[in-house]
C-alpha cells in the first residue's frame, strides 16, 4: 500500500469507532480499571496515525538507524508519548522495538540480563528488569517462546488488567503436538489480562525495513473487543494493514499461516515436474537410445544440455495452454447448462484457481529455453559439427552452401519466439500485486485474458514453424513415436479453435446473456392476487 493510502487506516470509521464500546469490558473476564489509561492511549494513537499521514516516514527503512549503547536507566517518558512494554530480548523482540520507536512509541524492554542485552535496542529504548518493564505500560508485548511462559507466572499480579499481545509462532512438529495455539494457552496461564495474537506472520526484517518490503497485513485475534481494538489502532500506527480475524479461538490457524510453504504452489509444480519427466524420457527415447540401438552411435552427450532444451519448450507450451483450457471448459459447462448460478466441479474450481501458478512456471520454463538456446553453439560438440560439415563440403568441392526455405523457416522461427516469450514476460510482470494493483479491472483483464491468448497463437507458430514439414516426413517417427512438437499442438489447438468459435455471433450472444444473468429455464412469473384481504396478507419483501 502506497503511503499516500495510509490516512485510510490511520483515521478509524465509525463502525470501528462503535467496536468494542458501549458496554462494560469487566464483563468479558478481566477488569478494567484502567480504561481512562486505554481511553487516553487511543486519542494518542490516533495522533500517532495523524502524524503518520502526513510525515509519511512509517515507510522509510528504520534497519539504518545506528542502535548505541543504553544505560539501563528507567528515564521519564513525556506523558504524551503511549509507553508499550515488551518481554524478552531475543531477535524478534530487538526488532519490534524499532519499529516501535520509529513509530513514536515509548518503549520499556524486561530482559532477564539487562546490562548484557541494552547495547543490542535503540537507545530510546529503556531496558531493565521484567518486574520493572511491566508496571506502567497498558500493552504488553510477550516475545518469547511457549516453554518459557510459566516463567511469567510470578508477575501476574503486576500483568492483571493488562493487554498481552503473543507474537510467538509454533514449529511444524509443536503445531501438530499441542492442540491449544500458544495463545490461548498464555490466556490459560494470566485469566486477569487480555490475550492477543498479532504480528506473528510479520518477520523481523519487515519490522526492521518497513511494510514496504514485506507483507502488510497483520492478522489479529482476541476475544476481548476492546483489548484488539487497541492492539489493531497500533498496527495502523506503525504502518501496517490489520485484518481482524474473530475470537481468540482462530489463534491456531493464525499460527499455522507462517508454517505453511507455497500452498498454492504444490499441484502446479507437481504438474511441471510430471510435464518435464515425461517429456523429457520421450526425448530420450528419440534422440539419444534411437541412434544408439540402431546406429550404435553415443549421443549421451546430449543429456545435460540438448534433451533438457527440447524439453523446456514442450512443458512451456502445454501449461500456457493449460492456463486457458479450464476457461474454455467452465464456457462450454455454462452454455450447456444454461445458467451461471451452478457450481463448477471441484477440480474445475481448483484448476481456475492454479492458472497464476501454472503461468509463471510456462514463463519460467520458456526463459529457461531462451537461456539454454543461446548456449547451444557454445558446445564443443557443436564446434566439431561446424568442422565436419565444413570438411564435408570441402571433400565433395561444394563453393556454396544455401538453403533459402531453412534460412526463411528459422527467421521467422526464431521472430516468432521472441515475440511469445515477450507476451509471456508482460504476462508474468502484471501477475505481480505492485503492478496489478495499478491497473484497472479492464486493463488487467485485457492483459491476461487478450494478450495471453495472442502468447498462445505465437507460441503454437513457433511450434508450427519449428516443425515445419517433419511431421510428414517418415524418417522422423523414430521407434514409431511421432515428433515431440506434434504432441503438445493437441491441447493448444482445441483451444484456439474452440476461442474461435465462441467468437460467432450465435454463441458469444448466449454466452454473454447467460453471464449477465439469464437463465434457460429460469423464467419467473408474478402473478397478482385474487381480492384485496390476500393482497394484504402478501408480503412485500
Amino acid at each position: 500500500m502506497p503511503s499516500e493510502h495510509l490516512p485510510e487506516f490511520c483515521v478509524p470509521s465509525q463502525s470501528q469507532a462503535a467496536y468494542g464500546s458501549g458496554g462494560d469490558s469487566r464483563k468479558n473476564g478481566w477488569p478494567d480499571h484502567s480504561g481512562a489509561v486505554r481511553g487516553r492511549m487511543r486519542q494518542i494513537l490516533a495522533s500517532a496515525c495523524v502524524a503518520t499521514r502526513t510525515s509519511g516516514k512509517m515507510d522509510k527503512p528504520l534497519i539504518s538507524h545506528h542502535l548505541v549503547d543504553s544505560d539501563g536507566s528507567l528515564a521519564e517518558a513525556p506523558s504524551e508519548v503511549p509507553k508499550v512494554g515488551i518481554l524478552g530480548s531475543g531477535d524478534f523482540a530487538r526488532s519490534l522495538a524499532t519499529r516501535l520507536v520509529g513509530s513514536g512509541f515509548s518503549v520499556v524492554v524486561g530482559s532477564r540480563n539487562p546490562k548484557r542485552m541494552a547495547g543490542l535496542f535503540p537507545s530510546a529504548a529503556q531496558v531493565t528488569l521484567q518486574e520493572e518493564a511491566v508496571g506502567s505500560p497498558e500493552v504488553i508485548f510477550v516475545a518469547m517462546f511457549r516453554e518459557h511462559y510459566s516463567t511469567l507466572c510470578g508477575l501476574s499480579d503486576q500483568l492483571a488488567g493488562k493487554i498481552l499481545v503473543d507474537v510467538s509462532n509454533p514449529t511444524e512438529q509443536e503445531h501438530l503436538q499441542h492442540h491449544q495455539s500458544n495463545a490461548e494457552y498464555l490466556a490459560s496461564l494470566f485469566p486477569t489480562c487480555a490475550v492477543v495474537k498479532a504480528f506473528n506472520v510479520i518477520s523481523a526484517w519487515t519490522l526492521q525495513s518497513g511494510p514496504r518490503d514485506g507483507n502488510r497485513q497483520v492478522p489479529i485475534c482476541s476475544d476481548q473487543p476492546e483489548a484488539k481494538r487497541t492492539v489493531l489502532e497500533m498496527v495502523r500506527a506503525m504502518g501496517f494493514t490489520p485484518v481482524d480475524m474473530g475470537s481468540l479461538a482462530s489463534a491456531r490457524e493464525v499460527e499455522a499461516m507462517p508454517l505453511r510453504l507455497f500452498p498454492g504452489w504444490k499441484v502446479p509444480a507437481l504438474l511441471a515436474l510430471g510435464l518435464f519427466i515425461f517429456f523429457y524420457a520421450y526425448n530420450f527415447v528419440r534422440d539419444v537410445l534411437e541412434p544408439y540401438v540402431q546406429e550404435g552411435k553415443n549421443k549421451f552427450y546430449k543429456l545435460p544440455v540438448f534433451v533438457v532444451n527440447t524439453t523446456l519448450p514442450c512443458v512451456a507450451y502445454v501449461l500456457l495452454s493449460l492456463v486457458y483450457l479450464p476457461g474454455v471448459l467452465a464456457a462450454a459447462l455454462q452454455l450447456r447448462r444454461g445458467t451461471k448460478y451452478q457450481r463448477f466441479p471441484d477440480w474445475l474450481d481448483h484448476w481456475l484457481q492454479h492458472r497464476k501458478q501454472i503461468g509463471l512456471l510456462s514463463f519460467f520454463c520458456a526463459a529457461l529455453h531462451a537461456l539454454y538456446s543461446l548456449c547451444l553453439p557454445l558446445r564443443r560438440s557443436h564446434r566439431y559439427d561446424l568442422v565436419n560439415l565444413a570438411i564435408k563440403q570441402v571433400l565433395t568441392n561444394k563453393s556454396h552452401l544455401w538453403n533459402e526455405e531453412e534460412v526463411w523457416r528459422m527467421e521467422i522461427y526464431l521472430s516468432l519466439g521472441v515475440l511469445a516469450l515477450g507476451m509471456l514476460s508482460l504476462l508474468a510482470v502484471t501477475s505481480l500485486p505492485s503492478i496489478a494493483n495499478s491497473l484497472n479491472w479492464r486493463e488487467f483483464s485485457f492483459v491476461q485474458s487478450t494478450l495471453g491468448f495472442v502468447a498462445l497463437v505465437l507460441s503454437t507458430l513457433h511450434t508450427l514453424t519449428y516443425g515445419w514439414t517433419r511431421a510428414f516426413e517418415e524418417s522422423r517417427y523414430k521407434f514409431f513415436l511421432p515428433p515431440t512438437f506434434t504432441l503438445t499442438l493437441l491441447v493448444p489447438c482445441v483451444i484456439i479453435l474452440a476461442k474461435g468459435l465462441f467468437l460467432l455471433p450465435c454463441i458469444s450472444r448466449r454466452l454473454t446473456k447467460i453471464r449477465r444473468g439469464w437463465e434457460k429455464d429460469g423464467s419467473v412469473r408474478f402473478t397478482l392476487p385474487v381480492d384485496h384481504a390476500l393482497a394484504q396478507k402478501t408480503s412485500h419483501v
